[in-house]
């Protein structure tokens, strides 16, 4: 059991794993490492959540949907925004990573393989398609801020990389 999971009561972890992420919908809330706690206190279930980004547009999503899923299963609910400590890659389970890849977007490396790959040209990134590292940056951002965009010279594909963020 994660740090995370021991702040939140067992009976709404199978609930709030069925929320999922908005610009990744493979992917659920928990996989993303955005809920910090959730706690029963009178009735009412109380979530705090943290963005992977501040200003992430995705949270007043992500809150409504946790509302709607604890509501469906019978409990009243409070969203909290917790911005410290701030939100990292880190927080992304085993789970979350295999599925970003198998969704064809490259899990984030570690800081320092990250800035090689991003900013020193090092083929580093393995392709989500055949798994070659002959990679390469096409884009510092790709189809939201927090992803860089890769091309395969092997297989030719496009793809997605989740930047490191720590």
């Amino acid at each position: 059991m994660t740090s995370i999971e021991q702040n939140i009561e067992h009976r709404l972890i199978s609930i709030l794993e069925q929320v999922s992420d908005p610009e990744i919908p493979v992917l659920s809330i928990m996989d993303m490492g955005v809920v910090r706690s959730a706690i029963i206190e009178e009735g009412v279930v109380k979530v705090e959540i943290t963005p992977t980004y501040s200003g992430c547009p995705a949270m007043d999503v992500i809150g409504d949907d946790i509302k709607k899923a604890l509501k469906d299963a019978g409990y009243k609910s409070e969203i909290d925004l917790i911005l410290h400590p701030a939100w990292t890659t880190d927080w992304i389970t085993p789970r979350g990573r295999k599925a970003l890849e198998d969704y064809g977007i490259a899990a984030p490396l570690e800081a320092d393989a990250d800035k090689d790959a991003l900013f020193n040209g090092k083929r580093i990134v393995k392709c989500t398609n055949c798994s070659s590292q002959n990679t390469r940056l096409v884009s510092q951002f790709g189809s939201t801020a927090c992803k860089a965009q890769f091309q395969c010279d092997d297989c030719q594909e496009p793809f997605d990389y989740f930047k490191c963020l720590k």
